[in-house]
């Protein structure tokens, strides 16, 4: 299975960032590019949950600054997988030509 997933990410003529996930509706960094696009995601959302808590006094505060900073952030990652990425499709699991014969 391993094998197979390798197979259908090195095979990226086209150079897409992400490619279509294997199982389900998505996408799944391909490239470097994709990867580094994916940790600054994480990063954005990671960091600023860990030192809200020394400037955020209340609930409602955290929310009015915290959520819009996931929406935003969220459609940018989505915007970016849609511009650099293959089309996403439903797939479940890899299309015949990356299936190894056993």
């Amino acid at each position: 299975m391993i094998k197979e997933y390798i197979r259908y990410l090195k095979d990226n003529p086209q150079g897409y960032w992400f490619k279509a996930r294997l199982y389900g509706w998505g996408w799944a960094p391909a490239k470097k590019e994709g990867w580094i696009v994916l940790a600054a995601y994480l990063l954005v959302i990671i960091v600023p949950g860990l030192f809200a808590e020394r400037y955020i006094e209340t609930g409602e505060d955290f929310l009015l600054w915290f959520l819009p900073l996931i929406i935003i952030s969220t459609a940018v990652l989505i915007w970016i997988c849609y511009k650099k990425g293959e089309k996403p499709r439903w797939m479940w699991g890899p299309p015949d030509k990356y299936k190894i014969k056993r």
